[in-house]
């Protein structure tokens, strides 16, 4: 069994990459975060699984990101990530889904399950932060930042990972659009499992345990790592990863 790769066409010379292992069981859908790709720890830790126990599994990178085509900061928005994820389900994936969905991942997942309730069978959620661009980007945007992005549209926001990345007018209204957490359950039933870092500086325990609340299922479990941080790809953290994948697989 190997692991093979490919490009799905999304239009105007614009392309997705994606990497798939053919298998057994539900297909494991990797989802991730805000300018991460599907060459990650968790991602790659994920293959590796799938591989070692000849399950289905597919990963793939949003437009911007990672290998796929696609100008980030002109066309990066949280309607054009959902819409390349429902392409990539429809177009490679055959049967019932577990999707696995990390940071912004999750907030897509949920997106997509949403609009394919008849597809996805279970979720695993790992630092989920859905309607981040709103709940938590935007309260954190400096005065200056304000100012950018009233002048230009676009401000560049610091990151502890690597260089500034744009975060543009776009993305923060396009975002509003989509939001789940409100007023009304979250019309997502399937089993759902939740890991979250209670040192993550970015998406606040407390936000995952909203959606964990929030969804309209009752097999919902939300597991708190005390010490973990965001990205939770420690030994351990990924150990916990691959249980719960192994149990929302069957």
């Amino acid at each position: 069994m190997t692991e093979t790769c490919g490009k799905l066409e999304r239009g105007d010379g614009e392309w997705l990459a994606w990497r798939r292992v053919l298998g057994e069981g539900p297909t494991l859908v990797w989802l991730g975060g805000f300018r991460s790709d599907m060459a990650g720890t968790k991602a790659q830790a994920l293959a590796d699984w799938a591989l070692a126990n000849g399950r289905a599994y597919l990963r793939f990178d949003y437009l911007g990101h990672g290998e796929s085509s696609g100008d980030f900061q002109a066309k990066g928005t949280i309607t054009r990530w959902r819409e390349d994820t429902l392409a990539v389900i429809d177009d490679l994936t055959e049967g019932p889904l577990v999707l696995i969905g990390s940071s912004m991942g999750g907030w897509i997942a949920c997106l997509a399950a949403m609009a394919r309730l008849d597809r996805v069978a279970a979720m695993a959620l790992i630092a989920p932060a859905p309607d981040f661009t709103e709940k938590l980007m935007g309260p954190e945007i400096p005065e200056h930042g304000r100012a950018d992005l009233a002048a230009n549209g676009v401000w560049f926001r610091p990151s502890d990972y690597g260089d500034p990345y744009p975060i543009t007018r776009q993305l923060l209204e396009d975002g509003a659009r989509w939001s789940i957490l409100g007023s009304e359950p979250v019309p997502i039933e399937v089993p759902v499992r939740i890991l979250q870092g209670g040192e993550d500086p970015d998406v606040p325990w407390r936000h995952a345990l909203e959606l964990a609340l929030a969804l309209k299922g009752q097999d919902v479990v939300f597991s708190l790592i005390k010490d973990g941080d965001h990205r939770l790809s420690r030994p351990q953290d990924i150990e916990r990863m691959l249980g719960v994948v192994s149990e929302l697989a069957g």
